[in-house]
């Protein structure tokens, strides 16, 4: 009997994961699709023996008895992807890297796979598998410019543990997005088009999977208004409540923001990213305006609709004010859920090729490009200065005493606010602890010869209690 093929699929994770539970506890984390959606691509005929690993919760076994590991990489975790690959390919597998950052850089992962997949992979990773059984594989393949969603098999969800993840209802209508900021991958790794999966396939596969809740996790669900009215109008009949992303220009719309509110959204997150104006127009992202944040949470909230509202620090026009001042106005009009990030330039990105021309880049070392750590010389700020804000900024949003002011005006069911709130917090006040580390002492060597009382936090918490 001729032996099955078998392969492992890999998603690692950076040390904000890689730790016993996780920073994240239970009820932040929602099944991934990648996996799911990779191993429902392999072709039926090759009647294989696939396990999936995601890092976030399980360890990985170097010595796994398969004869392909397909790894997919962002850009934190692409040094224990690159970790990964090297121990197995020691152990004679053969290695296959994809995802973001490989589709951002491939020249960065190609010297550490036997393959990769630049772009997505729909079309690309069966016509890979048939090469490597053929001992015809490639170096490199890519995605062709003609890739079409449609009839495409549904994510295989019972190749993770189900019971492991907050919801495995979890869907994709499009990829991609119209918009061009700066900082932002996705212009960059896969265009300004967005693909589009039929209305009806979408439907089926909440259908499929009884879903009462959905989360949607495309970057951004109104790039085509006439296709997110006909999504929405699809929804209507299924009596879901769903979660997705959304930019702004939603609350400017309020036909399509009362369709989508009819058809069960209950929750958006949205790239506020600054209150600085001058911020907004250098990164592109002209439509957003915050002087109207705060009718943005009203509109949404008038339907009953949660934001998630994010903003990121260490923009060229931020001084030492925009912690408190953004932390401030985030819980003075109600947002149900704010989420602070350190700008970060990924590579490949408009904003990183400019803070490479000049000379601001710090460190190419990948695992330090998360959102937490400073990897760029800001403008107006100085390294530390930025760390600690966004920490303190993370704090004042989520002491005791904004979290109960938000559990009084959010629109979200009481205990979604609740769990949600809490978890926040516990991530707030451990920031510190898991991306503080050493990485001081990498951008400058004298920082780790300075007493703590050299260093101060910027204060802002002086309102609140204890990200």
């Amino acid at each position: 009997m001729t032996r099955p093929f078998r392969i492992a699929l890999i998603s690692p994770k950076g040390p904000l994961y890689r730790r016993k539970g996780g920073i994240f506890r239970k009820s932040l984390r929602y099944m991934p699709l990648t996996l799911p959606t990779l191993a429902a691509l392999i072709p039926d005929e090759m009647n294989a023996e696939v396990v999936c690993i995601d890092e976030g919760i399980d360890d990985v076994d170097l010595n796994l008895n398969v004869d392909l590991v397909g790894i997919t990489v962002i850009t934190g975790t692409a040094p224990r992807a690159y970790e990964l690959a090297a121990e197995f390919r020691s152990r004679g597998k053969t290695v296959v890297l994809g995802g973001p950052h490989v589709t951002l850089v491939p020249e960065d992962a190609q010297p550490h796979a036997d393959s990769i997949v630049v772009g997505y992979a729909e079309d690309e990773w069966p016509r890979l598998l048939t090469d490597f059984q053929l001992n015809q594989l490639q170096p490199r393949y890519t995605q062709s410019a003609n890739l079409d969603l449609a009839g495409r098999p549904l994510p295989d969800r019972s190749v993770l543990p189900e019971q492991r993840f907050l919801t495995a209802d979890v869907f994709e209508a499009t990829r991609g997005c119209i918009h061009d900021c700066s900082f932002c991958v996705v212009p960059s790794a896969w265009g300004r088009k967005p693909l589009q999966k039929p209305v009806d396939e979408i439907v089926a596969d909440i259908r499929h999977r009884n879903a009462k809740r959905a989360i949607f996790i495309d970057l951004n669900i109104i790039a085509d208004r006439t296709y997110a009215a006909q999504l929405f109008e699809a929804l209507i009949p299924l009596r879901i409540q769903w979660y997705g992303l959304a930019t702004t220009l939603l609350c400017e719309d309020v036909t399509l923001l009362d369709l989508a509110a009819k058809s069960g959204c209950r929750g958006l997150l949205m790239g506020l990213e600054s209150i600085r104006r001058e911020n907004l127009e250098q990164s592109k992202k002209r439509f957003n305006h915050p002087d109207g944040y705060g009718r943005v949470v009203e509109l949404l909230h008038e339907r009953q609709i949660a934001l998630q509202g994010c903003f990121v620090f260490g923009m060229d026009h931020d001084t030492p004010a925009v912690f408190r001042e953004t932390a401030e106005m985030a819980v003075d009009i109600g947002i149900d859920l704010p989420r602070f990030a350190i700008v970060t330039p990924f590579p490949g990105t408009g904003l990183y090729r400019q803070l490479d021309q000049q000379g601001r880049l710090l460190t190419r070392d990948w695992s330090l490009y998360d959102g937490q750590h400073v990897v760029f010389q800001p403008a107006q700020l100085e390294v530390d200065e930025l760390l600690h804000g966004n920490e303190a900024a993370w704090k004042y949003a989520y002491s005791w005493r904004n979290i109960a002011a938000r559990l009084r005006q959010t629109a979200a069911p009481w205990y979604v606010a609740m769990s949600t709130n809490l978890g926040y917090r516990y991530y707030a006040h451990r920031l510190s602890r898991f991306y503080t580390c050493d990485w001081m002492s990498r951008v400058n060597p004298l920082h780790s010869l300075l007493p703590t009382a050299a260093v101060p936090p910027v204060d802002v918490v002086s309102n609140g209690g204890g990200s």
